[in-house]
């Protein structure tokens, strides 16, 4: 059997809190995150910053008493190894106590804000696993489908290895993967060396991704679980090598997915990509407060498709087309306090090198177009990078550099 959402959901219903209620039924439970033998609550005690947080032991002991129930009923569905984190979060998402358990059955809280003072608190997200031999992982996101997150994937990859960075791009969406169309890769088989997957090194790339593991028109009908595994097979059984940058090509949406897979794996920031027009924008908010919530930082917002370059007349001059609407997606970003990492123009080249599998053609002026998209693509990249390199300075990973000549 498998343990779900359902089955920690049905365990915490039996706990008691002091205010009588069960944590389900009071609205406490914010978050269930369930993958194989692992498994992560986040539970608020407070709906509001005028409420007080109940005291330290009280948390403590609470939290033991659902570590106890959840393992209780992990171990009838076969789990009997379950490594389970239980965060307590304050009104606004910040973590004031995070208790680990182990199947031993001993609760530890960790360190937090209110036990060092003045300390910063860590990113949720920190407490994921990172990748050996992978400097940096972003992940590529959208609130909603259709808007070319994989295409601006792609782009990014190519543009950092471009710069001369040792680059990796991993296709995360699994139920519908378009890395073996806009990388190329139908004609290359996948190669699995002791177990270990080899990705592709294409256009100085190196790729992974579900859709070479699969039937091509066999379609993924997995629920949560099965997928969680199978990402996890990927990133982890991949022998990457040394990289500066893993790209993840996150699934659209916000549902359980995209929330736990970006809860799986330790990331140096997220870049959110959007349309112009409002719907899309409504879509891309929910994805910025997701990730914000996971305690990932926000690198920037992408506008896709921010207009259309329509072919040379006669007289070699194109035409653009604002067909969304263009700047809606930085306005979006300017409210909501985000780097705007640049517009990305749609023309007949793009869809055409993108279908082909030749993205490297998208930096070429001969052969994407003319100057627009190379150009818009560069910056987007450039954007990214200085983007990274603050943010990683702020983590205290990396230090600012002065050269003098």
């Amino acid at each position: 059997m498998t343990l779900t959402k359902d089955h920690i959901r049905d365990a915490l219903s039996t706990v008691m809190l002091p205010t009588g209620e069960d944590p389900v039924s009071s609205g406490a439970v914010l978050n269930i995150a369930v993958c194989d033998e692992h498994a992560s609550v986040r539970i608020s005690m407070t709906k509001d910053a005028a409420t007080p947080q109940p005291p330290r032991e009280t948390l403590s002991k609470l939290g033991a008493v659902m570590d106890a129930a959840i393992r209780a009923n992990a171990k009838e569905q076969g789990v009997h190894d379950l490594a389970l984190i239980i965060d307590f979060v304050d009104h606004s998402g910040q973590v004031i106590m995070k208790l680990k358990g182990d199947p031993a059955g001993s609760v530890k809280p960790t360190q937090t804000k209110e036990q060092i003072p003045g300390a910063p608190t860590p990113p949720q997200n920190s407490a994921a696993n990172g990748v050996p031999g992978v400097k940096s992982i972003i992940a590529v996101g959208a609130g909603k489908g259709g808007v070319g997150k994989s295409t601006i994937a792609v782009n990014l990859a190519i543009g950092l290895a471009r710069k001369g960075y040792s680059v990796g791009i991993l296709d995360g969406d699994i139920y519908g993967p378009s890395l073996p169309t806009m990388l190329g890769l139908q004609a290359i088989d996948q190669v699995v060396i002791d177990g270990a997957l080899q990705p592709f090194l294409v256009h100085d790339v190196k790729a992974i991704t579900m859709g070479k593991l699969v039937e091509t028109d066999k379609p993924l009908i997995w629920r949560g679980p099965m997928a969680h595994g199978a990402f996890h097979q990927l990133i982890e059984r991949t022998q990457w090598g040394e990289l500066d940058y893993l790209i993840i090509d996150l699934p659209p949406g916000t549902g359980d997915v995209p929330l736990t897979l970006a809860q799986s794996v330790q990331l140096a920031g997220a870049v959110v990509v959007c349309t112009p027009q409002q719907v899309a924008q409504d879509d891309a908010v929910r994805a910025v407060n997701m990730f914000k919530s996971l305690g990932v930082e926000v690198l920037g917002v992408v506008e896709n498709m921010s207009y259309f370059i329509g072919d040379p007349d006669d007289k070699g001059q194109t035409k653009e087309y604002d067909i969304f609407g263009r700047g809606g997606a930085q306005q979006m970003a300017q409210k909501l306090g985000l780097p705007f990492l640049g517009a990305i123009p749609i023309n007949m080249p793009l869809r055409k090198n993108s279908d082909a599998g030749t993205p490297t053609k998208n930096f070429d002026p001969a052969t994407a177009g003319g100057e627009q998209l190379p150009a818009a693509l560069t910056s987007m990249t450039d954007q990214l990078i200085a983007q990274a390199t603050l943010a990683s300075m702020h983590r205290g990973q990396t230090k600012p550099t002065l050269t003098i000549s």
